[in-house]
């Protein structure tokens, strides 16, 4: 695939950042595109490499070496079909998956590995630039009507595959309008929401309804839906934030880190007038957790015009390299640095919060830390242990808790009576989505617990299949890797 000798010709190049000086005065993406001609030569890093791995490392298996020779040899459209059979949104996954496809690559054993979402981000783009995604309907449709429960990256593939089927979808979607994290949760600067809204112009166009506005569990009964459709879809993700139970926890000031992103990106989206103002401005901000969201939370909180910006992780500091226990083509636990990190956060690993401090007002002035280790046992979880003498207090006027998630909202499970698991999660096998209750199937983060954008559109492509095979008897929507007609 792509030029035999490429991977010895060519150094990986990814796009590039606009100065922070620059990028921090706006919500804007801020990368500057490769030339078509650096690209192409990207493409042709991909090695004629027998097995490739990069299948394996891709929840949806993507056909990653075949569109990188068609983007190689200029064939821009023949990619865009190739990359479409098997993920229904690459404008999200080019954007912001971090790419395990990248991690299984072969190339990654002893060189940089092949540049593989940024090419997918720019095959969709030319896509979309060159009018080749146009909607595509069904031909026929077969009396049948879904329900999709969340307009997430789950929710949209799983009603995007049901409406090529040629059943009747229609999304419920709680907040005011559709994309649920992708819009509510992930930065503008990471990705401009018009992004989700041409493609939303295109699933519309097909066939499929939204209503949006609509919580179900609480405006209707999700018994309503059972009895006015033939198969629901759960997809309402795992949104019950993880909190951090010490001592002044209700301070004003100390807030859950996607209060504080969801509502910025309605300010960026428009909105002036809220309850309660979450703003960095002119403050010292601490950021408690070290995965994306908490990056997210850095980024924002800098373009906010906060004083300062650290950032705190309860674990140690991993090493830029692979882990020796982790060896190719596995994930590896490595350092990871964001664009947001370079924006001038200060890191702090190993440390953990013990109490935040209030003013006579109620509100936050600072946080108390511990330093720890993690001390290993033979056939055991590492330990956690304070290191004596280490004590300290940080001037902090907003901490924002970036702890991940711990489970789905029990409302639906409760009305309908789903069985979960003890993280709360909708349980339902990976073999077939369905859930004890017939009719009713689950897919993404309220199935699996929180994850990737990348699992998630598998997920909710994955349970379409089921989802179809239960209304009509047998499917011919794709299963993983099969890929479906080359359409765009």
């Amino acid at each position: 695939m792509g030029k035999i000798t490429g991977f010895m010709e060519y150094d990986r190049k990814v796009e590039q950042y606009q100065p922070v000086e620059k990028r921090t005065k706006h919500y804007k993406e801020f990368t500057i595109p490769l030339k078509e001609k650096e690209l192409k030569e990207q493409g042709a890093r991909c090695m004629d490499c027998g097995i490739p791995f990069c299948h394996s490392g891709c929840p949806l298996g993507n056909l990653i070496p075949d569109f990188n020779d068609a983007v190689y040899r200029g064939k821009w459209e023949q990619a865009a079909g190739i990359l479409h059979a098997t993920n229904n949104f690459p404008e999200f996954t080019g954007r912001l998956c971090p790419a395990p496809c990248e991690e299984a690559c072969v190339l990654g054993i002893n060189e940089d590995p092949v540049s593989i979402e940024n090419i997918e981000k720019n095959i969709v783009e030319t896509a979309f630039n060159k009018g080749w995604i146009k909607p595509q309907p069904p031909t026929t449709r077969t009396g049948k009507r879904v329900a999709i429960v969340g307009s997430g990256p789950a929710g949209l593939a799983a009603a995007q595959q049901l409406n090529r089927a040629g059943h009747q979808v229609t999304v419920f979607e709680r907040d005011e309008l559709p994309g649920g994290l992708l819009r509510y949760g992930i930065p503008d600067f990471k990705m401009e929401k018009q992004i989700i809204d041409r493609r939303l112009e295109v699933l519309e166009a097909e066939g499929i309804a939204f209503k949006c506005g609509v919580h179900v569990g609480q405006d209707i009964p999700a018994s309503e839906l059972v009895q006015d459709f033939d198969a629901i879809v759960l997809c309402g993700g795992a949104t019950v934030r993880r909190g951090l139970p010490i001592k002044g926890a209700e301070l004003n000031g100390v807030v859950q880190a996607m209060d504080f992103l969801t509502q910025n990106n309605r300010r960026v989206g428009g909105l002036t007038e809220f309850e309660k103002e979450l703003i960095a401005k002119d403050k010292d901000v601490i950021v408690i957790g070290g995965g994306d969201t908490g990056s997210d939370c850095i980024g924002t909180s800098f373009r906010q015009g906060a004083r300062s910006v650290v950032n705190f992780e309860i674990m140690p500091k991993a090493t830029t390299e692979r882990p020796e226990n982790q060896p190719w083509p596995f994930w590896p636990m490595r350092l990871r640095t964001s664009s947001s990190h370079k924006e001038g956060a200060e890191r702090v690993f190993s440390i953990s919060t013990k109490e935040f401090v209030g003013d006579a007002e109620g509100n936050l002035k600072g946080l108390i830390t511990v330093e720890v280790s993690w001390e290993k046992q033979e056939g055991k979880r590492p330990v956690l242990k304070e290191v004596p003498g280490t004590e300290k207090e940080w001037k902090c006027e907003m901490a924002l808790l970036a702890l991940g998630f711990t489970g789905s909202e029990m409302t639906i499970a409760d009305q309908l009576g789903l069985e979960t698991d003890p993280r709360t999660n909708i349980k339902a096998s990976a073999a077939n989505y369905k859930t004890n209750i017939p009719g009713v199937f689950v897919a993404g983060d309220q199935r699996r617990g929180q994850s990737l954008i990348v699992w998630a559109i598998s997920e909710g492509r994955q349970a379409a299949y089921h989802v179809d095979s239960y209304l009509m008897g047998s499917s011919k929507l794709p299963l993983k890797g099969e890929g479906d007609l080359p359409r765009i």
